[in-house]
């Protein structure tokens, strides 16, 4: 790979794109946000500690590569919890779930490890607070995503689906000053801001909730992203195409007005058609991509006479979440196996207990 150098956060200056060498700009920062490091980490913790299978209810975070990665140490993937036999370990995702889920689990006699990500968690917890307060609530974010159904199981009678501004219009509520609006955490900022003033225009009361439910990485990664598109011809965001956060980015830059934007996996997806006539590429990741990936386009641009680097700085990330607290349990593979040899709807205490 070529010469790496770091520079601010910059306007693009008035050279002719023709003059600069090819070059590279990464953002930073880019990839794992705290959520995604603290699921993968504790599927490879459980493993570890109790061996494998270790069961998860659909892709513990929207990455190709980090799936595949964990299914060859010995994580099984299912789509739901009903499909792991009675007596094993099954983790719910980093989008979270809803409480029915959890009681598919019981019933289905398995321990369980939650690693929903802490800022998920915080919004399931606020539509249960205004629920219980017989609040209206408006969920804004992308039907059938996972995130957007587990919070929507948390208060199903509250709560009703905006999937951006469009679905303004259909929204009825029982008392216009009884209405708070919610969001999925890995929307476009822009697009959701978009959606609330459209929201406040017919519900002129609609509270916010008490802190942004987009989480700071979602964000970060945004911003970076309209910093690069200022500045290259095109812009490559490495992500799987299941992957919201991922998937928002390369919009954002299209918006932000960069010629050409593209979603990729792996380096191997790149179509070198793309380069024709670009000197500076702009490059970041998802928040569920690990840092591997971006170093292999990296060295494809490289081959390809990219190898200037320069490194696009736009925030400092230094947040961190402890692991799921079940990881403590040494026992829960035993604990798994007891509850297997339960008959279905009995273990309530023992899964209670597994999870101190």
């Amino acid at each position: 790979m070529g010469r790496m150098t770091a520079t601010p956060a910059s306007t693009p200056d008035s050279a002719s794109a023709t003059n600069r060498p090819k070059r590279v700009l990464l953002a930073a920062p880019r990839g794992y946000c705290a959520g995604v490091d603290r699921a993968v980490i504790a599927v490879e913790k459980a493993l570890e500690q109790y061996g494998a299978p270790i069961y998860v209810r659909h892709e513990i975070v929207h990455n190709k590569y980090v799936v595949q990665t964990l299914e060859r140490k010995g994580a099984v993937f299912v789509d739901q919890a009903t499909e792991v036999p009675p007596g094993n370990i099954v983790m719910f995702s980093a989008h979270g779930v809803a409480p029915t889920v959890h009681e598919e689990a019981r019933q289905g006699r398995l321990a369980t490890i939650d690693a929903t990500c802490p800022l998920v968690t915080k919004v399931h917890k606020e539509a249960v607070r205004f629920a219980n307060d017989d609040f209206d609530i408006l969920l804004i974010g992308h039907e059938g995503h996972e995130e957007v159904i587990g919070t929507s199981g948390e208060a199903p009678d509250h709560i009703q689906l905006v999937d951006g501004p469009g679905d303004v219009a259909k929204i009825e509520v029982r008392d216009p000053s009884r209405v708070v609006w919610l969001s999925q955490t890995t929307l476009s900022v822009d697009e959701t801001m978009e959606t609330v003033d459209a929201l406040k225009e017919k519900f002129p009361q609609l509270i916010s909730p008490p802190s942004d439910d987009i989480c700071y990485a979602t964000q970060n990664r945004q911003i970076a992203i309209k910093e690069l598109a200022g500045q290259a011809e095109l812009v490559i965001v490495v992500g799987s195409k299941n992957s919201s956060n991922s998937i928002r980015m390369v919009e954002v830059a299209k918006q932000a007005g960069v010629p050409a934007a593209y979603l990729v996996d792996f380096a191997s997806e790149i179509d070198e058609a793309w380069l024709e006539g670009v000197t500076s590429v702009g490059l970041s990741s998802g928040a569920s991509v690990p840092d591997i990936l971006v170093q292999e386009v990296l060295e494809w641009l490289s081959e390809r006479g990219y190898a200037d680097v320069e490194i696009v700085k736009t925030a400092d990330e230094s947040l961190t979440f402890s692991l799921p607290k079940e990881l403590r349990n040494k026992d829960l593979r035993a604990v798994a196996r007891q509850l297997g040899a339960g008959e279905p709807g009995e273990p309530a205490e023992p899964a209670a207990s597994a999870k101190e």
